[in-house]
């Protein structure tokens, strides 16, 4: 090839590698992600796309250190964000990070940083290189999904008719609050609630009254949970319970009483000759410290014959 030649083709390459550079920068700025470029050494953008405008409402050019980016993000997201990705950036790992970035007119959007780090013949990390994506519709549709599940969760805890926890929650409650008895050593008492002559009710007045019946001991045992740990029950049919930790005898003793009196105060009429003028109701009630002689479903049978022998005791009519 002649010197002439020679030129010619350095000129026609140096115009393809030119006209390739257009391209893929025209590319970058045309997708929805963002293009950067960070120099590690003194942490300043060296690019950032023009996208960025659109998106968060900050001048492509006002990007000019690392400090625009962290003080562009949410508080709460931070510290966590920034110092998980100068963790990675300094062990040269490639690494993502999720994030809420400020615009500015003051509002949020979700960000993910998806980062690669290049490294010089030495090893040394000489700059970052990066796309960020708008997920602020993901996130909306993860935090929905979450929401669902929570809510799938409560309800698979709460009893359908009543709206108090069921008998699946009140079992989870029984096994972590006799667990913490046993650390503690400080009483766990419990009430299991039987509504008197409860079939006979349905038979006289119905399935729909019997419902509204079930309901309205509910309040009052609900009512009667007063502390964030205390589980008020429906353990099946118009059996009750009522879990309450550090709490001793004489106190669950005294608060059956009141739940007595409670739903006898609530005169739901009972028309059947046994039951006496108004649905009442019958309680069991134990009081034990965990230990390695006892355990929690061997608590449960006993206050279960504590309540068969409440029912058996004579009523005032």
């Amino acid at each position: 090839m002649t010197t002439h030649q020679n030129q010619v083709f350095r000129a026609a390459h140096g115009r393809d590698v030119a006209e390739d550079a257009g391209v893929y920068k025209t590319l970058l700025e045309s997708t929805n992600a963002i293009p950067w470029k960070l120099d590690w050494p003194d942490l300043r953008f060296a690019y950032i796309g023009p996208q960025i405008e659109s998106l968060l409402g900050w001048t492509q050019d006002s990007w000019k250190t690392v400090e625009d980016w962290a003080t562009r993000m949410h508080p709460d997201d931070r510290e966590r964000t920034v110092n998980f990705c100068v963790a990675q950036s300094q062990a040269g790992m490639d690494h993502e990070a999720d994030y809420r970035a400020l615009t500015r007119d003051g509002a949020y959007v979700w960000i993910r940083d998806v980062v690669h780090v290049t490294r010089n013949d030495a090893g040394e990390v000489t700059s970052l290189v990066g796309f960020m994506f708008d997920i602020s519709e993901r996130k909306q549709a993860e935090v929905e999904l979450l929401r669902l599940h929570k809510e799938l969760e409560a309800l698979s805890l709460t009893d359908a008719l009543t709206e108090i926890a069921n008998r699946r929650l009140f079992d989870q409650r029984l096994d972590v609050e006799w667990n913490d008895s046993r650390r503690s050593g400080k009483p766990l008492s419990l009430l299991i609630v039987d509504i008197d002559w409860f079939k006979q009710y349905n038979d006289l007045y119905g399935h729909p009254a019997g419902d509204a019946c079930l309901k309205q001991i509910a309040g009052v045992l609900q009512g009667a949970a007063r502390r964030s740990r205390d589980v008020a029950a429906r353990l099946g049919g118009d059996e009750f319970g009522l879990l309450l930790p550090d709490t001793d005898a004489a106190t669950a003793q005294a608060l059956a009483r009141e739940l007595e009196a409670a739903v006898t105060a609530l005169q739901i009429p009972h028309g059947f000759d046994d039951a006496g003028e108004w649905v009442s109701i019958s309680i069991g009630v134990d009081t034990q410290v965990a230990g390695d002689a006892n355990d929690a479903s061997g608590f449960v049978d006993h206050t279960n014959r504590m309540l068969y022998a409440a029912k058996r005791k004579p009523r005032a009519a």
